[in-house]
C-alpha cells in the first residue's frame, strides 16, 4: 500500500496577491501636484530654505541669490509651489512673502501610507 501525503487546500492567499487600498482619481492627482512640485531641485532647495526660515516666511527677493536664479524665475517656481499647495504666498507692496503650509506635505505622506 503506496502512501501519498494528502494535499490541504488552503486560502491563504500570498502576500505579494493581496491588493492594497487603492485612491479615487481626484485624490491621485492632488497627491501627484504636491509631489510634482516638490519634483525639481530648485523647488526642494526654495521649500527648504522657506521651512527652515527663522522668521517663518522669506521675501522673494531673498531667494533668488542662494539659488542663483532671476527673480522671475524663482516666482515661476514658487507658482507651483502655491498651485500644490505646499506655501502660501502674501504680496507686501511690490514683494511676495512665502510661507511655508506644511500640513499639505504632511497629509499627502499620509494618503500613501495609510
Amino acid at each position: 500500500m503506496s502512501t501519498t501525503p494528502a494535499i490541504e487546500a488552503t486560502t491563504d492567499v500570498a502576500p505579494c496577491c493581496v491588493l492594497g487600498e487603492t485612491i479615487d482619481d481626484a485624490v491621485a492627482h492632488d497627491l501627484a501636484k504636491v509631489f510634482k512640485a516638490l519634483g525639481d531641485p530648485t523647488r526642494v532647495k526654495l521649500m527648504a530654505m522657506i521651512v527652515g526660515s527663522s522668521d517663518g516666511e522669506m521675501c522673494v527677493c531673498d531667494l533668488t541669490g542662494p539659488v542663483g536664479l532671476s527673480q522671475p524665475t524663482v516666482s515661476h517656481h514658487m507658482k507651483l509651489l502655491v498651485e500644490a499647495g505646499l506655501v502660501q504666498r502674501e504680496q507686501r507692496g511690490r514683494w511676495a512673502y512665502y510661507r511655508p503650509t506644511i500640513d499639505t506635505l504632511a497629509s499627502a505622506v499620509k494618503a500613501l501610507v495609510d
